[in-house]
């Protein structure tokens, strides 16, 4: 079920970041266009008034203004001149054609994102449905859960493009449990959460392969009481600690590259955006009732 649970909300993920990217880059070439549009205008009236002069002028007036030059010093300024404007003639000529080319090379490109947020949209369309048969397993069916506002979070670094970059398990050691690893975004979601004031007991790294993100330094569970993982389901403060660490998680989820938030018997995952109920096993451990489990990307 974990693992089936990571890969559908890991592929929301990255289709989500490369959905974000392209309506980002579908922004500026759009802005592009409209600049270029602008100079395309401009080029399209310089060009026209050179056609325009062109039509009523003829190489007998050019070369009647080199004839009637009084002697051969103003001969050569004519013929200078006339031979300049030329030059500049051909020059706008050719800047108008470059616009026309930049300008429909833009639109194509804009044309190409739009083609390519549609095949996200329709990937994360897919992934949505993974995620709900994968947690459907642990019981699935819609319920309520903490919401409301909480802390802005800092965004985990991303590729130039909006991606979010593959990372290796090179925090060493784990600075929560002393020994292991954990992934860069993993730590920084870790110190986003101390800053915003969630400082009670954490526990990140743990080697016992259980399908899961622990053993991959990708995972955090933080503890509800203050001082440790009780075998007691939280209640009263330490219910309320749990209800708004989970809030923050899920607030600042694309900016954190969240996979998905366990807390008390549910489950609030990327790829559906809402809580699900979720049944681990009886005990407060299992069930998520004593810790608020966090999977990064």
């Amino acid at each position: 079920m974990k693992a089936a649970l990571d890969a559908a909300n890991r592929a929301f993920v990255e289709a989500q970041a490369t959905l974000e990217a392209s309506r980002k880059r579908q922004s500026d070439l759009q802005a592009q266009v409209d600049t270029t549009a602008q100079r395309l205008t401009l080029a399209e009236g310089a060009a026209q008034q050179i056609a325009d002069h062109a039509y009523r002028s003829t190489r007998l007036r050019t070369a009647s203004a080199l004839l009637n030059s009084a002697d051969p010093d103003a001969f050569y300024d004519r013929a200078t001149a006339i031979q300049g404007v030329a030059s500049i003639n051909d020059k706008q000529i050719r800047n108008f054609r470059k616009q026309r080319q930049e300008l429909a090379d833009a639109k194509a490109a804009v044309d190409a994102e739009v083609k390519l947020q549609e095949q996200q949209l329709a990937e994360m369309d897919k992934r949505k449905k993974d995620a709900e048969k994968a947690v459907a397993q642990v019981g699935g069916g819609s319920t309520s859960g903490p919401s409301g506002s909480s802390a802005s979070a800092q965004p985990a670094p991303r590729n130039p493009d909006g991606s979010w970059p593959k990372e290796s398990c090179s925090v060493k050691p784990d600075p929560t449990t002393k020994n292991g690893c954990l992934t860069p975004r993993t730590n920084h979601a870790r110190l986003q959460a101390v800053a915003a004031g969630f400082n009670h007991y954490t526990a990140c790294y743990r080697s016992a392969e259980d399908g899961g993100e622990h053993p991959r330094g990708r995972a955090c569970d933080f503890a509800a009481d203050e001082t440790g993982f009780q075998n007691v389901a939280a209640s009263g403060s330490d219910k309320d600690y749990g209800d708004r660490l989970a809030t923050y998680f899920i607030n600042n989820s694309s900016k954190l590259a969240v996979l998905y938030v366990i807390w008390y018997n549910r489950i609030w995952q990327s790829a559906t955006g809402n809580w699900k109920a979720y049944n681990g096993g009886g005990d407060p451990a299992s069930n998520h009732t004593n810790h608020v489990h966090l999977s990064v990307l």
